[in-house]
C-alpha cells in the first residue's frame, strides 16, 4: 500500500474511480446488478469522494441533497482488502467537510445494520427503531447535525 489521498471527484475520470470501487465492492462482491447499484442519483449533479492508494481507487461515498438543509450520504464502500484502516472514516469526514462548505447542516445515512456502530462512532444516531430492507441488506436511517 502506498500513499493515501482523498479527492472530491469533479472530473469524469475521478467519478469513474468511485464507480470502479462500487463495482468491485458491491456489484461483484454482493451480486448486485449494475441497474440496482447505479440509480437516478448518479451522474454529474451527485457529489463523490474517492480515496486513492497512490492512483488506485480503494474507497468512496456519494451524496446528494434531500432538501435545502439536508443531504443523503450513501454508497459508502471500502474495498475488502483495505477495510480496518479507517478509510471509511476518511471518506465520510471529507464528505462532511464538503457538505458543510456547500451550506448544508444535516446528513442522513441509510446504514446497513452491520455498519451502525461505525456511524455511531462518527456521531450519527438512529432516527427511529424502524429497520427496512435495501437490496439484500437490513438497514436503519441515521442522522447527524453538522456544526
Amino acid at each position: 500500500m502506498g500513499k493515501f489521498k482523498v479527492i472530491r471527484a469533479q472530473e469524469e475520470y475521478q467519478r469513474a474511480g468511485a464507480y470502479s470501487v462500487r463495482i468491485q465492492g458491491m456489484n461483484r462482491k454482493h451480486h448486485i446488478s449494475l441497474r440496482e447499484e447505479f440509480d437516478e442519483h448518479d451522474g454529474v449533479e451527485c457529489k463523490y469522494i474517492v480515496l486513492l492508494d497512490d492512483e488506485y481507487p480503494v474507497a468512496t461515498c456519494r451524496f446528494y441533497p434531500l432538501s435545502e438543509s439536508c443531504v443523503l450520504v450513501g454508497r459508502v464502500v471500502v474495498l475488502p482488502e483495505y477495510r480496518g484502516k479507517e478509510l471509511g472514516r476518511k471518506v465520510i469526514c471529507e464528505a462532511e467537510k464538503w457538505i458543510s462548505e456547500l451550506g448544508y447542516s444535516e446528513v442522513v445515512i441509510d446504514s446497513r445494520l452491520v455498519a451502525e456502530g461505525f456511524y455511531k462512532k462518527l456521531g450519527y444516531s438512529r432516527e427511529s427503531d424502524e429497520v427496512f430492507n435495501s437490496w439484500k441488506f437490513e438497514c436503519v436511517r441515521m442522522y447527524k447535525r453538522l456544526k
